[in-house]
Parts: structure tokens; C-alpha cells; sequence
């Protein structure tokens, strides 16, 4: 009998933790940052404070960087932090002479609301728009590209809007596969269903594709990104990256932006070298 109250209570015990990962699962998801301690200037970059609203009205923040005119990267950073942490990456992009538009979503930053799976697409879907429409940028001069959640933002944004194309860095299959290797002892996949699922899209994604993704990425598996690059159509192109998943394109170092550069020498026509040294 004794046994037998312990395995109810632990069996209460698990289903009372399953029913808290699910009610909260938004905060499993999603780490978002408030302060933007840091900008484009801190690094010498010429950049502009934007404001727009998400598809569904919700007031958001982000920074548009001129390029040299090769194209218009639209940026979709991972679940944590905010567009504050991706400084680096706009170096890298300025340094390849293209236009980047940084943007947090719901929640982050400077963002107004909370940040949940159908709002976060509703925000690119205001960034697609606030390019498109008011900026006026055709979408055959836009890349979509998304880092580790950011990716599969950014995989539905191709599907939706068929950009000249899209990058996929450190980004999972679905949000279940990645879920499981960390959540192991709960029921990811009822908890978290198809949400953020990279790998369906990838057959009706028509734009060029650039996958990047390293074996020694402790969050999402390299082997994500091999699976993601298969599924993928062409042209398709992959770029193997060193190091762990928030520092990968950092130490790879000038192979990550050579293979960056190939990318856009392929989808955006001749660019005028001597502009911005790659």
C-alpha cells in the first residue's frame, strides 16, 4: 500500500508539473529582455529608431540600417534577449553593403503586448509590410532571415511572401523536436502541438534557401539544420558553421560571411565591390 500512495502522489506530483508547463508554456518559449542597453551607434553604424504596428495593431520597435544597395535583409532574432544583442550581426550585414531591418517582437524591447506564437507572426507580417508598403522595397529585394526561433519566423514569412530569399541559422525542425532534447520528461508535443514547425514550409518555400548550422550547437542539433537543408528546394545552398549556438557565426569567422557573400552574389544582381570590404 505504501507503493502504491507513493506512485499516486508522484503520478499527481507529474501531472500538476505537465499542467503548469502547459498553462505557461508561453514563458518556456519565449525570453525577452525589456531594457535595449546598446544600438546601431555603439558600433558606428548609421541607423533609424522605427515605429510600426504588427498586422494586428500592436505598436512595435526596431532599427533600419541604409546599406550601399545590394539588398534589404528583414531580421528575425531568436527567443531571447532583444534587438540590442544583435549587434554583431549588423556589422557583419553593413560590411556586406546590404540594408538590414531589425526588429523585436511583442513584448520585446521596446515592443508594446506579450510575445506568443501567433503574435510573433503577426509582427513580421507588420515588418514585411512596413518595408513593402512604406518603404517601398520590392519583395525581389528582401531576404528573410532567421536565427534559432527567429528561423522559423522567418521560414513562414518565405511561405507567406515568396522574398528573394531566406536564410535559415541555427534553427530547428519543429519547436517540438528541439523541446524534447531539453524537456525530456514532459509531453512536448501535446504541449507545444505544430507550433513553429520549420520543416512543413520548407516544400512550398520557392525562394532561394541558405541553411547554416553547426555539430556543436547544444541547443538545436546540427543535424536539424541537415534535415531542413534536404527538405529544402532548390537552389539550396549549406553552410557549415564551428561552435556553440549563440557564438556559431561569430567563430566561424570569415567562412560564415564568405558564405554569407556567395548567398547574395547569387540572388541580388552583380554588386559593385570596392564599396564595403567583405
Amino acid at each position: 500500500m505504501k507503493v502504491l500512495r507513493w506512485l499516486f502522489f508522484a503520478a499527481v506530483g507529474y501531472f500538476i508539473v505537465v499542467l503548469l508547463a502547459f498553462f505557461f508554456r508561453n514563458n518556456l518559449m519565449f525570453i525577452p529582455m525589456r531594457g535595449v542597453t546598446s544600438t546601431p551607434a555603439d558600433s558606428g553604424l548609421t541607423y533609424e529608431d522605427v515605429r510600426f504596428a504588427a498586422a494586428d495593431g500592436t505598436p512595435l520597435h526596431g532599427w533600419f540600417l541604409p546599406g550601399s544597395g545590394r539588398g534589404t535583409v528583414l531580421f528575425c532574432h531568436g527567443n531571447a534577449g532583444n534587438i540590442g544583442h544583435r549587434l554583431d550581426s549588423l556589422e557583419i550585414f553593413h560590411r556586406l553593403g546590404l540594408s538590414v531591418f531589425l526588429f523585436d517582437y511583442r513584448g520585446y524591447g521596446k515592443s508594446d503586448g506579450s510575445p506568443t506564437i501567433e503574435g510573433v507572426y503577426s509582427d513580421l507580417e507588420g515588418a514585411w509590410k512596413h518595408l513593402t508598403k512604406v518603404r517601398g522595397i520590392s519583395p525581389e529585394e528582401i531576404v528573410l532571415f532567421g536565427r534559432s526561433l527567429g528561423g522559423a519566423v522567418a521560414a513562414w514569412g518565405a511561405e507567406k511572401y515568396s522574398p528573394a530569399g531566406l536564410i535559415l541559422e541555427s534553427t530547428f525542425t519543429t519547436l517540438a523536436d528541439a523541446g524534447r532534447r531539453h524537456l525530456f520528461f514532459l509531453p512536448v508535443g501535446l504541449m507545444v502541438g505544430n507550433a513553429f514547425d520549420t520543416l512543413s514550409r520548407m516544400k512550398n518555400i520557392t525562394c532561394p534557401v541558405l541553411v547554416a548550422s553547426s555539430p556543436d550547437d547544444e541547443i538545436v542539433p546540427g543535424k536539424h539544420g541537415l534535415i531542413l537543408y534536404d527538405a529544402a528546394g532548390e537552389p539550396k545552398a549549406f553552410l557549415p558553421l564551428i561552435g556553440g549556438h549563440n557564438d556559431g557565426f561569430l567563430l566561424t569567422g570569415q567562412p560564415y560571411i564568405d558564405g554569407l557573400d556567395k548567398f547574395f552574389r547569387q540572388i541580388f544582381p552583380p554588386f559593385q565591390e570596392g564599396k564595403n570590404e567583405v
